[in-house]
């Protein structure tokens, strides 16, 4: 089953500071939040850092109100692995019911390379690469997406930011951080105070969050846990287009 969505959440996008694209290093560094829906789900965000290599599984867990009360609940998990030269090879499976007979599969995988800027999007269905501009540098500096405690503009409502201190994740240190939104009465045609909150474990070795939970009252509840993190250099197969595959050019598109 494919959720296919067309509107980014409008809460999820009031907890975004994230500067995005391709900059220089004496510029902003690059701070992208996890989750949201803009078409495909949004999971955690993986940057091509250098010298922080990684194998790991992540496990998605989507929690959405329905009308009149209860919810239901999407799962998938997906293999992400990232090579000391910062190649990105990540898998993407289809969102399935929780305990339902539904089995998820892997219908994407995406090789992405800081060195050659390039972006491959594989259809597993088609056997056919589409290959991108990539944009992002190993070069660039990433921090945790956070904001600061302050007042939002023209009376639109609140950010309150909270440092959770540090932890630990699949033997890994982290840094907790709370991000929790409120946006006032009819800012976006609410008739109550709209809350929207992002916790997120961020490790500053492997720049990338292991455990990120984010609520909005539109999207409902995302969490994306880290599991089986290995931090050996992958095997350079995964970075090669599979036997069987065509490639098409779509960068001049």
């Amino acid at each position: 089953m494919k959720l296919r969505l067309g509107l980014l959440s409008l809460a999820a996008a009031a907890l975004a500071c994230a500067t995005l694209g391709q900059a220089p290093a004496n510029q902003e560094p690059v701070r992208r939040p996890d989750g949201g829906v803009g078409g495909r789900m949004e999971s955690i965000f993986v940057p091509p850092k250098a010298r922080a290599p990684f194998s790991l599984t992540l496990a998605t867990e989507w929690t959405r109100p329905m009308a009149g009360g209860g919810s239901f609940t999407l799962i998938n998990q997906r293999h992400i692995v990232r090579d000391s030269k910062g190649r990105i090879y990540q898998e993407r499976w289809i969102l399935v019911p929780k305990g339902g007979a539904t089995k998820s599969w892997m219908d994407v995988f995406q090789i992405t390379d800081p060195e050659q800027h390039t972006w491959l999007n594989c259809i597993t269905a088609t056997k056919v690469c589409d290959l991108y501009n990539y944009r992002l540098t190993a070069q660039e500096k990433y921090e945790p997406a956070i904001g600061e405690t302050r007042t939002l503009p023209d009376g639109r409502g609140f950010r309150q930011h909270e440092d959770l201190g540090e932890g630990s994740t699949e033997g890994v240190e982290t840094h907790g951080y709370r991000e929790t939104v409120t946006i006032n009465p009819g800012v976006m045609g609410n008739d109550a105070p709209m809350v929207s909150t992002r916790e997120f474990w961020w490790s500053p070795r492997l720049a990338i969050n292991l455990l990120s939970i984010v609520e909005t009252p539109d999207a409902g509840k995302q969490v994306f846990t880290v599991r089986e993190l290995s931090t050996s250099e992958p095997d350079p197969a995964f970075f090669n287009v599979p036997e069987g595959y065509s490639v098409v050019d779509r960068r001049q598109e």
